[in-house]
């Protein structure tokens, strides 16, 4: 299990303990489950006591004084789907099974409930009511997924970046040009998503080989028992000793005519050619070459999906990315060499919870004790033992 702030670094999973916790959102996948939601820490009116930074101001909507300014911060949590329990105990534990749209109406048990999405909201529903009385308020989830892309790309500075030789490089993202765009959600399996403005999506293509087939092939091929521990696996690997690659064919030498270097891979399994058994492999090699091969489907297909609809940007989240630096670097190279270097893989820093953030927006429309986030301001660097932690300013309307 992680806990992580809003700046996406690890947190102290008691860090909340001083502070209320209003709202919570989950998506449970067929191998994550992330948890999202919010803790505040102070309140107070805007005709009170007002933040004398500048930088700590709000507008409020309108011009109405008639609004909270509430501050505190976001937590993303994830847990795998396979180890449900530890994250219901989680739940639990933090009384978080309390903080649903609810929660500030009535504490009674039956009548709490909490925004859900993914498969797993409707085949874990019973039993989120029988261990914590939770109702899953379900929540669709291209949707929710769209939603919480949308919000990370218009609210939250330094969210986007490029990730060339070995660099990482944050895009300032155009909020009057930011439609249409290409969002590439790597999960268990992969969805290319067509988004044209707030509310206004289109599947238009995917894959199966996702994150799933990296962790399933990785776990018989190598014994790996988990996603982590393949990505560990990867990092001392040498895919060149199972990938094929255009010298070995042409002694070694670039296939310059059609612009493929010597180091570029013609095909993904150099076995077929060698009198080897799997035992003969390193367990290392194979991981490396197995990440390669997907991530470098992945690019491709992301870029030709963009090609086929005239997008400039490609965005990707997902946890299959999950700040690997091996991952981002195979994408990018497959967006650059296929689109000529026209385009460029863009990474989002909270990858892995767009599900569960778009499912956490939805509680915007049922209540004005809701806390839709309108604001997210950077604060001045301030390291505690743990992490730096965004202030989040948002506004609801006082009753």
């Amino acid at each position: 299990m992680e806990v992580k702030g809003i700046d996406g670094k690890l947190e102290k999973s008691d860090s909340t303990s001083a502070d209320e916790i209003s709202h919570l959102s989950i998506d449970i996948g067929g191998s994550l489950i992330k948890i999202v939601y919010f803790s505040t820490n102070s309140k107070c009116s805007t005709n009170d006591e007002a933040p004398t930074s500048s930088k700590e101001r709000q507008e409020v909507p309108n011009g109405d004084l008639n609004h909270h300014i509430l501050s505190g911060r976001f937590y993303f949590v994830k847990f795998e789907t396979s180890k449900i329990e530890d994250c219901i105990k989680f739940l639990s534990s933090k009384k978080l099974q309390q903080c649903g749209a609810q929660c500030h109406h009535s504490h009674a048990v039956d009548k709490i409930k909490i925004k859900a999405t993914g498969g797993g909201a409707f085949k874990f529903t019973n039993l989120f009511k029988e261990k914590l009385g939770l109702t899953l308020d379900k929540v669709e989830e291209m949707e929710s997924v769209v939603t919480g892309a949308n919000f990370l790309l218009k609210a939250v500075n330094h969210e986007v970046y490029t990730y060339i030789g070995g660099q990482k490089e944050y895009v300032q993202i155009d909020q009057n040009d930011l439609y249409p765009y290409l969002l590439v959600n790597i999960g268990s399996g992969v969805s290319m998503i067509k988004v044209d403005g707030d509310g206004k999506f289109q599947r238009v293509s995917g894959t199966s080989v996702g994150g799933g087939t990296f962790l399933g092939l990785g776990k018989l091929l190598t014994k790996c028992q988990s996603f982590d521990e393949l990505l560990e696996l990867s990092h001392q690997g040498n895919n060149r000793v199972i990938d094929m690659l255009v010298g070995d064919i042409y002694g070694g030498l670039d296939y310059s005519k059609i612009g493929l270097a010597s180091t570029a891979i013609a095909s993904s399994r150099k076995a077929i050619s060698e009198n080897k058994e799997l035992e003969d492999y390193k367990p290392e090699d194979i991981a490396r070459s197995l990440l390669r091969m997907i991530s470098n489907n992945i690019g491709q297909i992301a870029y030709l999906n963009a090609l086929r609809f005239g997008l400039k940007r490609i965005f990707l989240g997902g946890f299959f990315i999950r700040d690997h630096a091996y991952t981002m670097d195979t994408i990018s190279v497959a967006v650059d060499f296929w689109s000529k270097g026209e385009a460029k893989a863009m990474f989002l820093r909270h990858e892995g919870f767009l599900g569960a953030l778009g499912a956490f927006m939805n509680y915007k429309d049922e209540s004005t004790d809701s806390i839709p986030p309108q604001l997210v301001e950077q604060q001045p660097a301030k390291r505690s033992s743990s992490c730096i932690v965004d202030r989040i300013h948002n506004s609801c309307v006082r009753k």
